[in-house]
């Protein structure tokens, strides 16, 4: 398990990890950092990597830790 005190990350990571935790879905966060949906889920993807540590072996192995099962259908998501 990894220390939350060696996560690195970047304070953009942060404000995205803060608007996630508040409810905030990809879109809102998008728009309220004036960025990209695509770029959110960039960021969501490298803090669940592990931050920063975990970057540069998703480039290389272009995945981060997957469990056994993970390649099923998520179902939607009923709000």
């Amino acid at each position: 398990m990894t220390n939350l005190n060696e996560i690195k990350i970047t304070p953009r990571d942060q404000q995205v990890l803060r608007l996630l935790v508040q409810g905030c879905s990809n879109k809102e966060i998008a728009a309220q950092l004036e960025i990209s949906p695509r770029t959110v889920k960039q960021h969501l993807r490298t803090l669940s990597c592990g931050g920063n540590q975990g970057r540069a072996q998703t480039r290389e192995t272009g995945d981060c830790h997957v469990t056994e099962g993970a390649d099923g259908i998520m179902p939607p998501r009923t709000d």
